[in-house]
């Protein structure tokens, strides 16, 4: 188990080694998203705003003119919605600049529903040259960052801040953007960003031990969308299933029906997230239960679906 947040530094440092000209933009929280890390070895390429979002991304799109890669790192909450017009703005000026959006979800705890990201992806994914990425384990992160540093534009990076499983490479292809991570069978198939996939995969291994044979697919690149990937996995599938560390509206099951709709790919779709309503302080790992985004519910729904 890591928390893919602790690596953030470490992968800003990588990408310092490699000679990418990159630059960190802080508001206040560099301990919190351990760019910290970064801080210590790189001082002169790291920039504390304070807590001051809106002119810290204006700051950060005025570094990427300059030919920096500026990597700005925030709670989730305040890199997508707090910066919004700014960050709409530089999408639209195709700057680049690289946004990492920690605490995404319900990954705030106890901070409570003030600091819970449940609308970024429905933020970020309606933006135009604006490319998410959702990395679905810690030693991905160094991927996802690479990625996006060679990526001429506006790149939006979703990191979970709790511990969850790492997943074996020799046994699970890396992907740039969907891919099938297991595929036993047509049952089912669950889709999700990278901070539910234990949930996912805990739902998926519910699912196989009653006998149902399905699929487990990360979605790694939420924008681009790969429509050809997808409709040749989910083509022939029985029931859809997305999983989210999100809001139910907007995200990736809202992604995930508009797809299955323009592509003619008319099965049940199950949808997985937090419903419409705003969430309360507590554990996360408890907040996830109590809104349904555990693998409990993923069987429990599905098993409704063809009673």
């Amino acid at each position: 188990m890591k928390a893919p947040r602790d690596l953030i530094g470490k992968a800003l440092i990588k990408l310092a080694e490699k000679n990418y000209p990159i630059t960190v933009i802080d508001c206040d929280l560099a301990s919190s998203t351990r760019a910290d890390q970064f801080a210590k070895i790189y001082p002169e390429r790291f920039f504390e705003m304070g807590i001051a979002e809106a002119s810290a991304l204006s700051f950060t799109a005025g570094q990427s003119f300059e030919g920096l890669i500026p990597f700005f790192i925030d709670f989730a909450i305040f890199a997508t919605g707090t910066v919004w017009t700014q960050l709409r703005q530089s999408c639209y000026a195709n700057a680049n600049i690289k946004i990492v959006g920690t605490h995404p979800g319900v990954d705030g705890g106890f901070d409570g529903a003030s600091h819970h990201a449940l609308e970024d992806i429905a933020l970020t994914r309606v933006l135009p040259n604006l490319t998410v990425l959702s990395p679905a384990d810690a030693d991905e992160v160094f991927d996802a960052f690479e990625q996006a540093a060679k990526i001429n534009g506006p790149v939006y990076i979703r990191v979970a801040r709790e511990p969850m499983p790492v997943r074996d490479k020799t046994k699970v292809p890396r992907v740039s953007d969907i891919g099938a991570i297991i595929d036993d069978g047509n049952d089912f198939a669950i889709i999700f960003e990278g901070t539910s996939y234990e949930q996912a995969n805990d739902g998926y291994n519910k699912l196989s031990s009653l006998g149902y044979k399905g699929k487990l697919i990360h979605l790694a690149c939420i924008k681009p969308f790969n429509q050809e990937k997808f409709i040749k996995l989910c083509n022939l599938v029985n029931i859809l299933i997305t999983i989210e560390n999100h809001s139910i509206n907007g995200g990736i099951g809202g992604l995930i029906a508009e797809q299955s709709m323009q592509n003619g790919i008319l099965k049940p779709l199950i949808r997985i997230g937090v419903p419409d309503t705003f969430t309360e302080s507590g554990k996360s790992s408890q907040l996830k239960e109590k809104y349904g985004i555990s693998g409990n519910n993923i069987c429990e729904q599905f098993l409704k679906t063809i009673a």
